[in-house]
């Protein structure tokens, strides 16, 4: 956007708030193994050393990671599903730990990891951030991420 704003001539002339224009993929490969790990009801009676230190981890310190992640997918869905193009930011998300699954780790088996969990995420439902819940849904009548993928590059 700002190389936009800024004349960028490699860009083409678009304004910056066309969003039908842009196609952003966003690839998780795997929720931490802190996501659910605290119930409310248990958290509701922590004082502040059971925010800093609990059972080996720091509850605090994982809220916090988490919610900057989540406020990125959330701030992204907003915008694209406010100017209707919700179809061109594709989110491609497994819903389970997969060990140390890592694009910074370039050991044969955690990139044999990575294929996998690729290869897992083409067959999942399309799903986006629900606006009025803030979870992660499937979309309605939305197919599979791989007929997804093949619909945006055709």
């Amino acid at each position: 956007m700002k190389q936009i704003l800024d004349g960028n001539p490699d860009f083409f002339p678009i304004k910056p708030m066309d969003y039908g224009r842009f196609l952003v993929i966003s690839v998780g490969t795997g929720s931490s193994k802190a996501q659910k790990k605290y119930s409310v009801e248990k958290a509701a009676k922590w004082g502040i050393f059971e925010w800093l230190l609990n059972e080996g981890s720091s509850p605090i310190v994982d809220v916090f990671t988490q919610a900057r992640a989540d406020m990125v997918d959330l701030h992204i869905s907003v915008v694209f599903q406010a100017f209707h193009s919700q179809e061109n930011y594709l989110q491609f998300k497994p819903n389970t730990y997969v060990g140390a699954a890592s694009i910074e780790v370039a050991t044969k088996e955690n990139l044999n990891k990575l294929v996998e969990i690729g290869q897992n995420l083409l067959k999942k439902l399309v799903s986006r951030v629900n606006l009025d819940s803030s979870l992660f849904e499937p979309i309605e009548n939305g197919g599979i991420s791989k007929d997804a993928l093949k619909k945006v590059f055709n």
